[in-house]
């Protein structure tokens, strides 16, 4: 019996990822919330200063874990723009507002 030639094409071109570079690699500055405002500057106030603001129910109406969300997303927004000595007092800031959390909860 003769074999069967089996036609089997190897794909040499990877199917395309969901992320790609270039276009969407700044996808976080099309985000857009209409439901908070943090007052302008505020990021570049001291950790104190941040968590008591982002604490109030004009700025995270949804309550302290939508202002820790906010805090993280502008750490991820700013990304290697973002200094050591920011960084830290915004990672400050958000470990305030989860012990506020915890507290509450």
């Amino acid at each position: 019996m003769a074999k069967k030639e089996q036609s089997r094409s190897k794909t040499t071109t990877r199917e395309k990822s969901s992320h790609h570079k270039g276009s969407d690699r700044r996808w976080s500055s099309k985000v857009k919330t209409a439901s908070t405002f943090p007052p302008k500057d505020l990021y570049t106030q001291d950790a104190k200063t941040i968590a008591r603001v982002m604490a109030t129910k004009k700025v995270s109406p949804k309550g302290l874990g939508s202002a820790v969300r906010m805090v993280q997303f502008y750490i991820n927004r700013a990304g290697k723009n973002l200094s050591a000595t920011r960084r830290r007092e915004l990672e400050k800031a958000k470990r305030i507002l989860q012990e506020k959390n915890k507290r509450r909860a």
